[in-house]
């Protein structure tokens, strides 16, 4: 039985589009016969006007506005095609076949925009996040490090001072100083109780482009004190004449020292650092001990040394006693320099390690111990201390020269420099050129 409407065929439905159709364009919209559904209300607009034998097909589907585009296509008004709907090809969100989605359509599911992640897009501004991150604490860590260090040395109260050369030169002096250190921390490091303070180590770094050198000068040198400014009166003072080394610092501190090298060899200090006993040994603690091979045991019962021969790791007590050793060696202050050498070197080499500075729980610390426990020169920056730092680890691996002064005997107990070397020496250092002295 044919249900489409009477005279409705495929045949004479007039031009049309696609499958064998001769039309060229496509039709319009078309309605077919509305399905009756039910009575319509007085006054209320319906589908058509239905005959009286129109079918009653789905009664009680709520009344639907009729589809008419006034040209005609409402002739079959008892026929629901449901173009008007979307119930034909599923149109709307509740349809079915007829919704093909693409990727920037709704998700049918989520009834929301889901667009896809651009990836370019988070790593751009990712990495715009970490750089300024990286930057802001870089410049806090520097004001806070630059705050720290006590700038207390007044290098422009050294008078008559040599030229400077080519390259920069640091004094390197470790004090026993007891600054900070409680009766039981004396007991304990094995320092004694003196009071004042005196030079125990003294040494020059020389940073250049053709090598850096590390210098040591025994303490018990033999030298003159020429005439100085004092450091507090500001009044000329002196000469003192033939001394110990270590008496210039006892007689006026820091700036007679600086004028004693200078004078005794020519050589412009650039910059002037400082620790006392109770910083080394909390620098030393703070970048968790020292890696070092001690060549031969031995034993110092003013230090509190008692050391076995090999390969060891040094805590800040160890340490200090290890540098302050001179009763167990019979070359006493050379040997005892040639072990502050090979620490030092050892320990700058253990705080630039990346273990240490990529660390923040170890690096900050480590710093803070540090700069705490350092005196410095007022023209000191943080680049020069870190440059200082740098020129020693370079000198522990191979990169540089390590050595003592140059000696030619003794006088009275004091050891004398050989003036020669000492000449070749200071003229390689000032001309930054490649050390060829060899020290004792």
């Amino acid at each position: 039985m044919n249900d489409w409407p009477e005279g409705w065929s495929d045949d004479n439905r007039g031009p049309r589009y696609g499958r064998g159709s001769a039309g060229a364009q496509p039709e319009g919209a078309r309605v077919m016969r509305h399905v009756q559904r039910g009575p319509v209300p007085p006054g209320q607009r319906g589908y058509g006007a239905p005959g009286p034998s129109a079918p009653q097909y789905n009664a009680g589907v709520p009344q639907q506005p009729s589809y008419t585009d006034g040209q005609g296509y409402d002739e079959y008004g008892d026929y629901d095609s449901g173009y008007n709907t979307g119930q034909v090809y599923g149109g709307g969100h509740g349809g079915g076949g007829g919704f093909v989605p693409n990727d920037n359509d709704a998700d049918p599911e989520m009834q929301r925009y889901r667009p896809r992640p651009n990836w370019r897009r988070r790593i751009k501004w990712t990495a715009i996040t970490l750089a300024g991150v990286l930057i802001v604490t870089s410049v806090a860590t520097y004001f806070w490090a630059d705050s720290k260090l006590r700038r207390e040395v007044d290098l422009s109260k050294v008078i008559d001072r040599p030229e400077s050369g080519a390259g920069t030169n640091y004094l390197i002096v470790g004090s026993d100083s007891r600054e900070g250190m409680s009766k039981a921390d004396e007991k304990k490091l094995h320092t004694g109780g003196a009071e004042g303070k005196r030079t125990d180590s003294m040494m020059i770094l020389h940073v250049g482009d053709n090598g850096d050198t590390l210098i040591s000068l025994p303490r018990d040198s033999n030298v003159t004190i020429p005439k100085f400014q004092g450091s507090e009166s500001g009044k000329i003072k002196g000469p003192l004449g033939p001394n110990k080394l270590n008496a210039a610092y006892a007689f006026d501190g820091p700036t007679l020292l600086v004028r004693t090298i200078e004078y005794n060899t020519g050589l412009h200090i650039d910059h002037y650092v400082e620790i006392g006993f109770q910083g080394f040994a909390n620098i030393v603690d703070a970048v968790g001990g020292v890696d070092i091979t001690i060549d031969q045991a031995f034993k110092d019962k003013w230090s509190g040394a008692d050391f076995k021969a090999g390969k060891q790791t040094l805590n800040g007590q160890q340490a200090l006693a290890f540098v302050r050793t001179r009763h167990a060696f019979a070359t006493s202050d050379l040997q005892r320099t040639k072990n502050q050498q090979k620490f030092l070197s050892a320990l700058a080499h253990q705080v630039a390690t990346p273990s240490t500075v990529l660390n923040p729980f170890k690096f900050y610390p480590v710093m803070g111990a540090g700069l705490d426990s350092l005196i410095v020169d007022k023209d000191m920056s943080l680049w020069d201390l870190a440059s200082m730092f740098w020129a020693m680890k370079g000198v522990s691996g191979g990169d540089g020269k390590s050595m003592n002064m140059p000696i030619s005997g003794s006088t009275g107990g004091n050891l004398v420099w050989d003036k020669a070397k000492v000449k070749t020496l200071v003229n390689e250092l000032n001309n930054d050129e490649k050390v060829t002295v060899s020290g004792n």
